[in-house]
């Protein structure tokens, strides 16, 4: 299964201060700011563009339930996940599941960008938390 870099999400504590850095820093681009209320992933996310690649910035609008408050509370700020993209998620996923490759099932959504994506389970990626995407609205 062909794929490639889709971006990089990363927790932050203060999504503000993390917007300035990546802007007057690194010279990104703020490309969206949105809250998800969606039970699993309660964040507020900011979409950077920095140099044709994005990093979504994640920081938690929930302290006890957001996966995202816990990974802070775990691991503190930094890396969360790498996401790649398929050109058909749900082909990718037949592939993975062939391989013994398992995904996190409650994870699987679509967002408001019209991507679907899906985490892969951590025990399987030698702990590295993994997101397969596609977006079936748009042209590979």
């Amino acid at each position: 299964m062909q794929t490639k870099l889709d971006h990089i999400g990363v927790a932050v504590r203060n999504l503000d201060e993390s917007i300035r850095f990546y802007e007057d820093v690194l010279g990104g681009k703020l490309i969206d700011r949105y809250r998800s209320e969606t039970v699993g992933v309660e964040s507020e996310i900011a979409v950077m563009e920095v140099s044709g690649h994005r990093t979504e910035l994640l920081s938690p609008t929930n302290n006890t339930t957001s996966p995202i408050a816990r990974f802070l509370r775990q691991k503190g700020k930094g890396v969360h996940h790498i996401a790649y993209r398929v050109v058909d998620l749900e082909v990718a996923l037949e592939d993975l599941k062939n391989r013994g490759i398992r995904i996190l099932e409650e994870t699987y959504r679509i967002n408001k960008h019209g991507r679907r994506l899906v985490y892969l389970n951590p025990a399987d990626t030698e702990g590295t938390i993994i997101e397969y995407c596609d977006y079936p609205e748009q042209q590979q």
